[in-house]
């Protein structure tokens, strides 16, 4: 199969994944390898996202939140394995999810370069259900794309509640409350999260979460933004389902359709999950001064020490 390098801004990790499932599906590839890397090598573009006040002045994602006021960068390295399910299956590979429909589109004209469509988003949505021929109401976590900022993060609420959460409970997510906006990998980072919701049936937490803005809290939706570690929010009648969005400065959208991996024997997992490590783990910590890389040090340590005893 092809090689490519793809940029469309934020969206670019998503666009590979639509692009590596397409290419399976068309029989023109066996494998395919998809992700993103977003690394911070020079001050340019913070400056400049800084000036356009696209950056949060107080360092949190706050997003979907009435206190939000701009995205935090970060960095990822992301990297996803993909193959036709009934080859994985043959060939006794473990099967973390399944990919079940993905779509990509355009938004068109809008008032600016970054002001986002609410109608192409839905559009975006809609194609990606279409192909997975799946009812939104199974599905029970939305990862957005929940940048944290005052524009965007409403028109992503109001555009997933015209499909998402309508009759049934449905999580919202975002990565970027815990890693930052890792931009280029970003729908990766996503897409990695979703699958791990899937697996163990619960949604993580949204960091920084107190209340929805007036507008978003006026939307009549299931829709719900989890402050903690949150039971998967559907009952077991159909699979475990998750939906992933991107959308990049450049105007693309890219939304996939997951759902957990299928059963094998009854209810054992496609494949054993391994066993916890005894070796030393390495917790990276960073932070803007000395005194709050110690302070996250010791809240870090606490949290460790209360589980290990």
């Amino acid at each position: 199969g092809p090689a490519y390098t793809i940029d469309s801004a934020c969206s670019s990790a998503l666009s590979a994944v639509h692009m590596a499932c397409r290419s399976l599906h068309d029989g023109e590839s066996t494998l395919a390898l998809a992700g993103g890397v977003n690394i911070l090598l020079e001050p340019r573009k913070l400056s400049s996202g800084s000036a356009q006040g696209m950056l949060s002045p107080t360092g949190r994602c706050r997003a979907f939140d009435i206190d939000a006021d701009g995205f935090v960068s970060g960095e990822a390295v992301v990297m996803l394995l993909f193959k036709r399910l009934p080859d994985a299956l043959r060939d006794g590979d473990r099967v973390l999810a399944v990919v079940r429909g993905t779509a990509t589109n355009q938004d068109g004209r809008t008032v600016n370069i970054a002001t986002p469509s609410q109608a192409a988003q839905i559009a975006v949505y809609r194609s990606a259900l279409d192909v997975a021929g799946v009812d939104p109401a199974t599905v029970g976590l939305v990862e957005a794309h929940g940048t944290g900022t005052p524009v965007g993060d409403p028109i992503e609420y109001t555009s997933l509640a015209e499909v998402y959460g309508t009759t049934a409970p449905c999580a919202l997510g975002s990565t970027k409350t815990n890693f930052g906006h890792s931009q280029a990998a970003s729908g990766a980072l996503g897409l990695m999260k979703a699958i791990m919701a899937l697996q163990h049936a619960q949604v993580p937490p949204n960091l920084h979460f107190r209340q929805l803005s007036e507008a978003m809290a006026r939307v009549d939706t299931g829709l719900f933004v989890p402050g903690e570690a949150t039971p998967w929010p559907q009952a077991a009648e159909h699979p475990r389902r998750a939906a992933v969005s991107a959308y990049g400065l450049s105007g693309t959208n890219a939304h996939v359709v997951l759902e957990q991996a299928p059963l094998r024997g009854g209810n054992a997992p496609a494949h054993p999950v391994p066993k916890a490590t005894s070796a030393p783990l390495i917790f990276p910590l960073s932070a803007t001064s000395p005194e709050a890389l110690r302070a996250s040090a010791i809240r870090l340590a606490d949290w460790v020490t209360a589980r290990s005893a």
